[in-house]
């Protein structure tokens, strides 16, 4: 489902990231392929240097549709930046994506808060951060981090994600699965 940046996915993920139902959305905007495969190259190294975490989502088939990132990376916490390509809008990737990606934040690279920035008038991206059970609107807990994103513009919302609502997420989930589970006689 995830995989580390590649140059070979450059040409795929720039044909579906410039679509205008994405493209206003993403959050590194560039106007070529040719500044897709440079901003990519860049990524690559930001990662090594511990500046970002940055995965391409695949489809069954492995194919990339889209990127999911952990950008300004500071005192264990980042901010989450998630585009998926038109034609996979609405075909269940974003919630396993973004679970797959947590797992590896929290438990292996040691994040301990993801925040997620969502303009206002991303209708789709509020309602998907809300759907998310591990997910809380923090623009009252977290005051000063969403005046910062916003100066003073409120253009943005702001969530937060933390590794243990996480962990009590899928903890939860867990004891339901064994409570349903039917009982061999």
């Amino acid at each position: 489902m995830l995989k580390k940046r590649e140059l070979e996915d450059c040409k795929e993920l720039f044909d579906l990231m410039i679509h205008p139902d994405v493209f206003p959305f993403v959050r590194q905007k560039v106007y070529s392929y040719e500044e897709f495969l440079f901003l990519t190259r860049q990524v690559m190294e930001q990662e090594e240097r511990g500046e970002i975490i940055s995965r391409t989502i695949l489809n069954e088939w492995g194919n990339p549709i889209g990127l999911i990132n952990l950008f300004d990376i500071n005192d264990h916490c980042g901010f989450l930046g998630t585009w998926l390509g038109k034609p996979y809008h609405g075909k269940g990737y974003n919630q396993p994506a973004k679970e797959a990606f947590f797992n590896e934040l929290f438990y292996q690279l040691e994040i301990e808060n993801i925040f997620l920035r969502i303009r206002k008038q991303n209708i789709r991206s509020n309602k998907a951060a809300l759907k998310l059970p591990y997910v809380k609107l923090a623009n009252t807990r977290q005051t000063s981090l969403l005046e910062s994103i916003n100066q003073d513009q409120g253009l943005y919302n702001i969530f937060e994600i933390s590794r243990d609502q996480y962990t009590f997420y899928l903890a939860r989930n867990a004891n339901d699965m064994l409570e349903n589970e039917p009982i061999e006689a």
